[in-house]
């Protein structure tokens, strides 16, 4: 099974185009929770650099990001952003995920784990407490503003049924 990533970093013509940019996004919450193969949408502003904006997304194959970027929403999204002049630049970068694993030490009682897990079930993995004593790792939540949107999903097996993806190889 292959997850896919893409990333987007962004140059506003100005300070007003973000702000602009900013209320046409808050509502992507909406469109991308209902599409199937979305797994996770993070936006965030470059600390040495506010004028340079970071997006990535994750998705249960290169259809569903396809289909994405077919979205009407997404669609006039876009249109908007060149009629109205708010983005003056847009990188693009696809990959294919090969490997994901889980690195954390237990601040409360020192436990460490490292262990390979599946992306479309990041945030069950992520909800885990420590095996030994219990402590809840922070979980980052979504936010109101649509900066961060995440959603599991279940991979339909080959035989029709739901269920989680197998491990990946070389994990």
């Amino acid at each position: 099974m292959a997850i896919y990533q893409s990333m987007q970093r962004v140059r506003f013509s100005s300070p007003d185009g973000y702000d602009k940019f900013k209320t046409v996004f808050s509502d992507v919450r909406n469109h991308l929770k209902t599409l199937p193969g979305f797994l996770h949408l993070t936006w965030w502003i470059h600390p040495q650099d506010p004028s340079w904006h970071n997006e990535i997304s994750l998705w249960t194959s290169m259809d569903a990001l396809k289909a994405w970027h077919m979205n009407p929403y997404h669609k006039a999204a876009k249109e908007w952003a060149v009629r109205s002049g708010a983005i003056m630049e847009d990188i693009i970068a696809n990959f294919e995920l090969k490997t994901t694993r889980l690195l954390r030490i237990c601040p409360c009682c020192g436990t460490g784990l490292d262990k390979p897990y599946e992306l479309n079930q990041e945030q069950k993995v992520l909800a885990e407490p420590c095996a030994k004593c219990g402590f809840h790792f922070p979980v980052m939540p979504e936010t109101a503003d649509s900066s961060a949107v995440f959603k599991d999903v279940v991979l339909a097996s080959s035989s029709g049924r739901d269920v989680p993806a197998p491990a990946l190889a070389g994990s």
